[in-house]
């Protein structure tokens, strides 16, 4: 059986000029041209079609000397169709017009005269970052309703540590999650939980920063009454609270060394004491540890227990940073404008793309939790129905602007990141990869060898 021809892909031309429609009918012919004259035709054909692309004169009938028409015309199509590429056509003077229609939505514009292999150029590229999005945001539902809830992700390294989890879920291993602040560890250990057979048990979690030294063993392993002034009743420990699920360990690198042997000994006995009493109490939890510190580093200072770094490690995972994962910084940031603009009640459609840009370059050292942060900020902030630059509030050093405007780096950089994100949807599989980015298998091997990839 032969291959089935890929669909063609879908551009509305919004003109009413008879001689700008038949050339620009016979210059895109990897896409079917559909063509409307004014807003009531054009409207009803991106009800029906729902075309990605969208060309728009702005100066549509009745009144084509002026862009209220045409600007008008932009606004219904947004609101029918907000994921639709617009592309804005203009005349050489009318900037201030074009101004408009990007901060009215649109994705791009651009002015006469028509030069078709510049402005196929532009039509190609909002075509990729359409279909970017569209895939990126099928990965977001699929991932947040997925049993790892809240992992969103697209890159290859998260991908890894999601089937991991899968794997290690159902064990009763203790587990070591390792990572920098706001990269997501408790989301990590609460899906482990979720996944394993103590799913329906209690979750329960501490965190050993967040809690002064004397006070922390009797929030580990509770107290009897009258242990020390104030403790009025017997209080259970978050330890014996997690009887028969999970217990999460945040900042295990913070435990002061006296406690850090009274751990040792519960995970190697499985008993504790209360403080104040000496009746040791069984307990059947499952101990998952995570830590944004080098455990091997303390332990050559003496500051962390050997024996106890083996017993809280016998499944170590460590998460990437943000910045290790290409792609992810622009999935979550879609993602997280979508969550805070619904729970604000603001109408935002996407972001600029300076904003997106900005979002991409920079390194994000705070994580996933910095770039939450940061748009729930801007979605609050934003004056425009897109989010700019400047509403996310992020400085990044320009030493190496000079790159964004070499094509050769930018073209380079772009299928990098679209073989990373291919293979990364794909689980590896070279041909599926292939078939994803619209080239053959050779191809894709002769690509990974050109940028020192393997599959």
């Amino acid at each position: 059986m032969g291959k089935v021809k890929n669909k063609l892909k879908t551009l509305l031309v919004i003109e009413d000029d008879q001689g700008i429609q038949s050339q620009l009918r016979w210059c895109f012919d990897d896409y079917k041209v559909l063509m409307a004259e004014d807003r009531a035709s054009a409207v009803e054909l991106v009800k029906q079609e729902k075309p990605a692309v969208i060309t728009l004169d702005l100066g549509l009938p009745p009144d084509p000397e002026n862009a209220s028409e045409g600007l008008a015309a932009l606004e219904e199509i947004l609101s029918i169709a907000p994921e639709t590429k617009v592309i804005v056509v203009t005349g050489n003077d009318d900037r201030e017009n074009a101004v408009k229609a990007i901060g009215a939505g649109a994705y791009d514009f651009y002015q006469k005269p028509i030069d078709a292999e510049i402005l196929s150029m532009i039509i190609d590229r909002a075509y990729e970052v359409y279909e970017l999005e569209k895939e990126n945001s099928e990965l977001s539902r699929f991932q947040i309703n997925s049993p790892l809830g809240g992992i969103i992700t697209s890159s290859p390294q998260m991908m890894k540590v999601c089937q991991t989890i899968e794997k290690v879920s159902p064990t009763n291993a203790t587990v070591l999650i390792e990572g920098e602040s706001g990269t997501g560890k408790e989301l990590v250990a609460r899906a482990l939980h979720d996944l394993s057979a103590r799913s329906s048990e209690n979750f329960v979690a501490i965190n050993c920063a967040a809690i002064p030294e004397t006070l922390l063993e009797s929030e580990l392993f509770g107290y009897e009454k009258g242990a020390f002034t104030g403790a009025a009743k017997t209080t259970l420990g978050k330890i014996e609270t997690a009887q028969g699920g999970t217990f999460f360990l945040d900042e295990v690198g913070d435990l002061p060394m006296s406690l850090q042997v009274k751990l040792l000994r519960f995970l190697q006995e499985r008993i504790i004491e209360r403080v104040g009493g000496r009746k040791e109490i069984p307990v059947d939890v499952r101990v998952v540890c995570a830590t944004h510190r080098h455990l091997d580093d303390m332990i050559k200072s003496g500051s962390f227990r050997e024996d106890l770094y083996y017993r809280i490690s016998e499944l170590p995972i460590r998460i990437p940073s943000l910045r290790e994962r290409p792609g992810d910084s622009v999935l979550l940031a879609r993602f997280f404008l979508e969550k805070y603009a619904k729970e604000q009640g603001r109408t935002i459609r996407g972001y600029t793309k300076d904003a997106l840009r900005l979002v991409e370059r920079y390194e994000w050292p705070g994580n996933v939790r910095e770039l939450e942060n940061k748009i729930k900020r801007a979605v609050i902030m934003c004056e425009s129905k897109q989010i700019r630059a400047e509403d996310i509030d992020i400085n990044i050093d320009t030493e190496d602007e000079q790159e964004l405007f070499n094509l050769k780096d930018v073209r380079e950089n772009a299928e990098r990141m679209a073989i990373i994100r291919a293979l990364g949807v794909k689980d590896g599989n070279v041909s599926q990869a292939a078939e994803l980015l619209g080239i053959t298998r050779p191809t894709l091997y002769t690509l990974l060898n050109k940028y020192g990839m393997k599959a």
